[in-house]
């Protein structure tokens, strides 16, 4: 079955500090956005990769592509307001409904070939899948109170707020790639855009539809502060 890789690229890297959006950032003298395409494409050199790049981004990723002779294939589609409907767009250049779809973040370039396959595996036997790890930490869950349903807490709320303990081994860290066979992912965004829709899974639960979890790699870490950027720095010394 083809094989695709819808790799979502419109941040602003505003927590990252500085002007450069952070999937443009070098680590150890490449892209971070060069890093992903080359993890995708270094698994299975079939998969069709579609790079979503707000349009204001192009021209400079031409330019990139240029100055490092980045030579793996893909196609562009233009970013979005929001990251789904950069997914809609992605799935504009979905050629078939007979494939899988992997829609992944463009600031993880750390994640493994095992994981991709095992991605595409399951997506193919039940439909759609993502890729989860534990939580390694003691979690507690903040008790609604003191501030107004749907509010964020100001900091000094937070220490005042009651709080629980939860069982950790009841919850799972969700990363990409979220993979879908193409005919339910395209079925699920031709729904109307809603704030719950925080990543591909759920706009696919929206319909009523299971998904199916499998192991990531604590590697697979999206780069989001400055100190994503040394630990990068640390797996790529490391043999990344």
């Amino acid at each position: 079955m083809k094989r695709y890789a819808i790799i979502v690229a419109g941040g602003k890297g505003l927590r990252m500090g500085g002007e450069l959006p952070k999937q443009f950032i070098p680590i150890a003298g490449r892209p971070v956005l060069m890093r992903t395409l080359d993890a995708f494409h270094a698994c299975d050199a079939s998969i069709q990769l579609i790079l979503v790049l707000p349009r204001d981004h192009q021209a400079y990723w031409h330019e990139l592509c240029a100055q490092y002779q980045f030579a793996v294939p893909h196609r562009i589609a233009d970013g979005g307001a929001t990251r789904f409907h950069s997914v809609q767009s992605g799935l504009s250049l979905v050629d078939t409904p007979e494939a899988l779809v992997a829609v992944h973040d463009g600031v993880r370039p750390f994640v493994s070939p095992e994981v991709i396959r095992r991605c595409y595996a399951e997506a193919e036997a039940h439909g759609a899948v993502v890729p989860v790890i534990p939580v390694v930490e003691t979690v507690r869950q903040l008790v609604s109170g003191d501030s107004e349903a749907g509010e964020p807490r100001r900091p000094e709320a937070i220490v005042n707020s009651r709080s629980v303990t939860v069982p950790r081994d009841a919850y799972r860290l969700v990363q990409t790639p979220q993979t879908f066979s193409a005919a339910l992912l395209r079925r699920a965004y031709e729904q109307p855009y809603r704030d719950a829709f925080t990543d591909d899974a759920s706009v696919v639960e929206a319909l009523g539809c299971a998904v199916s979890l499998v192991d990531g790699n604590r590697e697979n870490i999206k780069l989001t502060t400055p100190f994503d950027l040394i630990v990068a720095k640390a797996l790529v010394d490391s043999g990344w």
